[in-house]
């Protein structure tokens, strides 16, 4: 009887304890949800040699907690994600387990479209370079990310070359080469794209590597002429015509692309195609589209 009596205790006590708990976990506000993480070294320690599993779930907890978070929004309930308890929560992640692909692909989509935090999220992605050695997607972001939101071209340009040469797509090769036409390094992309040229299998990728290349010829060629008119004149040539009169060049270059090339106002070698194959506007009879 006695015991009867005990365990009913227990039994109200628990019901008692329980319902306000439940009650209280439910309308926490979501963002206290991610919760708070021990420092990387902690977590090492820790998680010894299940680092890596130990990364992998706490990706799964920040997807978690994000994708709740969307949804609210989505539900027109607004709440304010906890950016820095994430972000912090990725580089503990990294710490534990460079490898974790999952968590440079967020860092990427969330921290450089949502907030603008593009040094934070390359030096990342630098880490992960590192250890990822066989992955292009690493340096492709680097590259996207330095040329889009950076407008460092010649940083852009190594890492695009990177990511093309690891995966051999043809899309990074182009990018690739034309950063290296925004930086003003023809040369350089010259050497990468002679690179790509001889070892395309496919006769179409290697013909596009080609049209890419003689566009960059033409634009150290012109590049050549106006350093030249430079050190000669101490001064910068305002036009293409200015250096087919001095001699410098004995023809104006053609653009593979259809357009024609000249000068901006700092003297930079640009192209009104912008080194782009433009769609044809009319088929072989001439007839435009819609007609």
């Amino acid at each position: 009887m006695n015991k009867r009596l005990f365990f009913g205790v227990l039994l109200v006590i628990y019901v008692l304890l329980i319902i306000p708990f439940v009650n209280l976990q439910k309308n926490r506000p979501i963002e206290v949800k991610l919760g708070y993480l021990p420092h990387a070294q902690v977590l090492k320690v820790i998680s010894g040699e299940h680092r890596s599993s130990v990364a992998g779930m706490l990706v799964m907890r920040v997807l978690f907690y994000f994708g709740s978070i969307l949804q609210k929004f989505q539900d027109n309930v607004i709440v304010s994600p906890e950016f820095l308890n994430m972000y912090r929560t990725i580089r503990s992640i990294v710490a534990l387990d460079p490898y974790n692909m999952d968590s440079y692909y967020f860092a990427q989509s969330v921290f450089t479209w949502d907030l603008g935090r593009v040094q934070e999220v390359n030096a990342l992605l630098e880490q992960g370079a590192k250890y990822r050695t066989w992955d292009p997607y690493i340096p492709f972001y680097l590259g996207f990310n330095y040329s889009y939101f950076l407008k460092d071209y010649t940083k852009a340009a190594e890492y695009m070359q990177s990511a093309a040469e690891l995966s051999g797509n043809p899309l990074y090769a182009q990018l690739a080469a034309r950063y290296f036409y925004e930086s003003e390094q023809a040369a350089l992309g010259l050497a990468f794209l002679e690179t790509m040229i001889n070892n395309a299998r496919d006769k179409t990728v290697r013909r596009n590597y080609e049209l890419r290349r003689d566009a960059l010829l033409a634009t150290l060629a012109i590049e050549r002429a106006r350093d030249a008119y430079r050190e000669r004149y101490g001064a910068m040539p305002i036009d293409l015509e200015q250096l087919l009169n001095f001699g410098l060049l004995s023809a104006a270059p053609d653009d593979p692309y259809g357009g024609s090339f000249y000068l901006d106002e700092r003297g930079r070698v640009r192209t009104t195609s912008e080194l782009i194959q433009h769609e044809s506007m009319s088929d072989e009879n001439g007839n435009a589209y819609g007609d």
